[in-house]
């Protein structure tokens, strides 16, 4: 199978309840969402690069830094509905679906995504996952995964997933879900337009939906540190990585 053309598509909306205007929020003296845009456009096995949005100060960042930008509605209740509008108006078999809040994404970790589809050809979604600490578990706002032998996802849940009844802390093993997707064009587009579901509702995770509905998803380990970005005090965590990174580069 032939490499599959491939777009990638960065939902942001300047009003976040959290953190308001975070899109532009700077890291380094660059608006976050033109870094995550200039991380993307890194990756080979990606043909074209958009950023999605309603916002016209959101679009004058990221085309004053030469990116490309889909307008959208200002209804959409998820940024999967977002992805969708603007994966109507492009030509690809395949498209990426990278959080406009993820500043340390890295190509390596969006081709790992990508690379089952060049020999699943019933697979119409993957994601992301990364080994964390039964203490990071305990967090909400991290959102754990588990998988069954051959990396398809069981289920994704806020709460610490397994629960260990018996072992000690040693024994102890968590994936967090790092919210990068992949889609194949025509199930995304099928996808948004699906109800959303009960698990959906109760943990208000969206990809609950695709497995209610009887949908694998794939979901590939990476070793990258990704620190997504939901308050402001999450931008010097980001900062402080990239120090690292460019100490250990050095």
């Amino acid at each position: 199978m032939g490499r599959l053309k491939t777009a990638a598509v960065i939902p942001a909306r300047y009003d976040s309840t959290r953190f308001p205007g975070k899109a532009l929020a700077e890291i380094r003296g660059q608006a976050m969402i033109v870094r995550v845009y200039q991380a993307v456009e890194k990756c080979e096995l990606i043909d074209k690069v958009y950023v999605a949005t309603d916002d016209r100060r959101i679009k004058k960042a990221v085309e004053a830094a030469a990116g490309k930008v889909i307008m959208t509605s200002d209804q959409h209740q998820s940024g999967t509905d977002r992805i969708a509008e603007a994966a109507a108006q492009i030509e690809a078999e395949l498209i990426v679906n990278v959080q406009g809040d993820e500043p340390l994404i890295d190509a390596q970790s969006i081709e790992r995504a990508l690379k089952p589809f060049s020999s699943e050809k019933n697979l119409q979604m993957s994601t992301l996952k990364r080994k964390i600490t039964a203490a990071e578990a305990k967090s909400p706002d991290r959102v754990k995964v588990v998988s069954d032998q051959n990396d398809y996802a069981l289920y994704f849940s806020r709460s610490p997933i397994p629960y260990y009844r018996d072992t000690g802390a040693e024994a102890q093993q968590y994936y967090q879900h790092i919210g990068l997707y992949v889609y194949r064009r025509d199930f995304l587009l099928k996808y948004a337009g699906m109800d959303q579901t009960a698990l959906e509702k109760a943990e208000s995770l969206e990809q609950l939906r695709a497995l209610q509905n009887g949908y694998q998803i794939k979901v590939l380990e990476t070793e990258a540190k990704l620190i997504g970005v939901d308050r402001r005090e999450d931008i010097e965590l980001v900062e402080k990585e990239l120090k690292r990174i460019n100490k250990r580069v050095e």
